[in-house]
């Protein structure tokens, strides 16, 4: 009783906490009434935040059945959530739209998550879009990243959660392989295959966070870069290659100074990450400037499904601005000038 009473009370949302429905809706709707096991909080699993376009919550509860229906969800070791929607819900529901064109900078879909029906919900985190299934609908199917997630093995104790397994169905590398880059698409969603077979995504903070994996990149493309040289009978020139971010640190804009087989130079921006080739990335106003100004020397390598050396790379040349679609996730703010009377 003691505990339930501490769920209630609770009134600051903290990642891995456990929550009542009755504190959550205290957390973002307290102007409102709460009736339990009934209504919009005290009872459904997809709850809009009042006043904020486009911000969720989900309620998720594991092994639930709606109707004839019964929900398939998991979390895999890397904190892919598969979830699905309401069972009436299709590719053209208001709300199906609007988690599939989801922006995490933009938009918060926070989770609310436990195991069995009885137990209170823990709160893992938001959101971010990663997948959904263009084949299937009435539920969809998606794939969620959750977004800072560093599970501790008591809270998954705790909760009594058993990771789903990660199916992939590509052979593992062996170094890095060269690969054509991701198709700029609109989400119009995966087939049924790709879905299962996708291994998850991850966020591009925590890739930016991972300074050892970045590093690793970096030297993994170094050494390439060198062996593609000598191969075509240029090791006058692999002998020049030159990490630079590891000798000047980051302010260069690029990473690593290679060459063409003819002897051009190239400054070669590289991004690593252990999710797969789809998965965004931040990148520096420095590093977008200087690929603009360099724009005929300048390479972005996008290292992914990286693991111990090993893993996949396609190389978009020129501006970074031309190659990627760009969006601000922060700002630089100063006090406004005030001007002069």
């Amino acid at each position: 009783e003691a505990s339930r009473s501490r769920l209630t009370e609770m009134t600051m949302l903290t990642q891995y906490e456990d929550y009542a429905r009755e504190a959550v809706h205290g957390i973002f709707a307290p102007e409102t009434t709460f009736t339990p096991q009934a209504g919009t909080w005290g009872l459904q699993g997809i709850v809009a935040i009042p006043e904020r376009p486009d911000d969720w919550v989900f309620f998720v509860t594991f092994g639930q059945q709606q109707g004839d229906h019964v929900f398939d969800e998991g979390i895999t070791q890397d904190g892919v959530l598969t979830w699905q929607s309401q069972p009436k819900q299709g590719f053209e529901d208001a709300r199906i739209k609007s988690f599939v064109l989801h922006d995490e900078l933009r938009n918060s879909i926070h989770l609310f998550l436990r195991t069995k029906a009885g137990n209170p919900y823990t709160y893992l985190g938001r959101l971010m879009y990663l997948q959904h299934d263009g084949e299937r609908e009435r539920p969809v199917h998606f794939k969620w990243q959750i977004l800072d997630w560093d599970l501790p093995p008591d809270v998954q104790i705790r909760m009594e959660l058993q990771f789903q397994s990660a199916n992939d169905d590509d052979p593992a590398p062996t170094g890095l392989v060269q690969a054509p880059p991701p198709a700029r698409t609109r989400r119009a969603g995966s087939t049924t295959k790709s879905f299962h077979s996708r291994k998850g995504g991850d966020p591009a903070g925590r890739d930016a966070k991972n300074r050892r994996l970045g590093l690793a990149g970096e030297e993994s493309v170094v050494e390439l870069e060198k062996k593609l040289l000598v191969e075509a009978g240029r090791p006058d020139l692999a002998e020049k290659v030159r990490h630079v971010s590891k000798e000047e640190g980051d302010g260069a804009g690029y990473d690593i100074r290679s060459y063409t087989v003819s002897g051009d130079e190239k400054f070669i921006e590289v991004k690593t990450t252990k999710g797969g080739a789809s998965s965004s990335f931040f990148i520096t106003s420095n590093e977008v400037a200087f690929s603009e100004h360099k724009a005929d020397n300048f390479y972005l390598c996008r290292v992914y499904d990286f693991q111990d050396g090993h893993g996949r790379y396609y190389v978009v040349a020129g501006s970074v601005a031309e190659g990627f679609e760009l969006a601000a996730s922060q700002y630089r703010a100063s006090p406004a000038t005030v001007p002069e009377s």
